[in-house]
């Protein structure tokens, strides 16, 4: 087999879905991997924390991805190509040309609403990220993504042949494992069940405005917002948002913390009206949290009928009522989004290479 060499920038980054998906993916894969099978991770110097693996070799580079573009385009394509090696990118990015290999699109955010990218940075960062949507579907030996709404925008934008692009799956499996943090009820001050959560980078695709708009609306509705602010496309409501009495921004959470929060609320609502899955709320389902979310992108797809649906456009919405009418069970959804079976898919594919 062709070794695959996985580039390892996803440990450098915020744990947000795509990185989580990677560390995931990668542990499955460590797990299936036959002494046979030559596999590889190349990890930046300034990764804080290395995996350990059981059958991937962990090469570790002295270079670091503070320049995620001098990382992408430059150390990790020349190891690429002075070990002859097929490369593995998780993250929306690849080498450029032929040593692109097999590289993930988890979406085309950038290419779908340029608008969203406001300022010099913005700008600069959805010029990069329309770059590799263009090199990866151009180069890459096959185009992964993470929903049939991602593969469809993929073909339609870049006219990448169907039999070319694989969707594989996210999964949830990895909450499972997370040991729940009751104590930031009381440290937020909050009473299971009375309270809606919602979780996800502060960034303008997941849609502050709905809830602070919600919030306007119906002061009785209490909302508990965790989540990072990115470098860009910082929504305008964030300092708006601040100033209601109904809406806790709570920043920064643990895994434990997040788990507990979704165990405890009313519901979780995920009004973002751009995804390419939109993880948080097959999360929250696993928790045993009924879900909102909206009724674009990816998440009708991914969430069929287990799910109360939202226009994200319209924050007039009687939560209570929309939350009485019946769902159906999510338990077909965890059979369906498993990451034992989203690694075992793409396991496949590197003998296909």
């Amino acid at each position: 087999m062709t070794e695959i060499l996985i580039n390892g920038n996803f440990l450098c980054r915020n744990l947000t879905g795509i990185e989580r998906f990677a560390w995931e993916i990668c542990k499955r894969i460590d797990s299936l991997l036959s002494s046979s099978d030559r596999v590889a991770i190349l990890v930046p110097a300034n990764a804080p924390k290395v995996p350990s693996y059981a059958r991937i070799a962990v090469i570790r580079s002295d270079k670091e991805a503070r320049s995620f573009p001098f990382w992408d385009l430059g150390v990790f394509a020349k190891t690429c190509r002075r070990r002859n090696a097929c490369a593995l990118s998780f993250s929306n990015t690849a080498p450029l040309g032929k040593t692109c290999g097999i590289a993930f699109i988890h979406d085309v955010y950038a290419k779908d609403f340029p608008n969203d990218f406001i300022s010099f940075y913005d700008k600069l960062i959805g010029a990069y990220s329309c770059l590799n949507y263009r090199n990866i579907c151009k180069n890459a030996r096959f185009v992964c993504t993470v929903s049939n709404f991602s593969k469809k925008q993929i073909i339609d934008y870049y006219g990448v042949p169907e039999e070319k692009i694989r969707v594989i799956y996210d999964g949830f499996e990895h909450i499972l494992r997370i040991r729940a943090d009751e104590n930031i009820l009381k440290k937020l001050g909050l009473k299971s069940g009375e309270f809606y959560f919602t979780l996800g980078s502060l960034s303008l695709r997941k849609n502050l405005k709905w809830i602070m708009k919600h919030a306007e609306l119906y002061p009785n509705d209490f909302f508990v917002i965790s989540g990072t602010m990115l470098k860009n496309v910082v929504p305008n409501e964030l300092e708006k948002i601040k100033t209601l009495e109904n809406i806790i921004l709570a920043g920064y959470l643990s895994d434990e913390e997040v788990k507990a929060l979704m165990q405890n609320c009313k519901a979780f609502v995920f009004p973002s009206y751009f995804e390419g899955f939109g993880l948080p709320p097959l999360e929250a389902l696993a928790c045993g949290a009924p879900v909102v979310v909206s009724n674009a992108a990816s998440l009708p797809e991914i969430y069929g009928s287990c799910a109360h649906y939202i226009d994200p456009f319209k924050p007039a919405v009687d939560l209570d009522a929309l939350l009485a009418e019946p769902v159906s069970s999510p338990v077909p959804l965890f059979e369906k989004y498993s990451l034992d079976n989203s690694a075992k898919k793409l396991y496949a594919l590197f003998k296909e290479v």
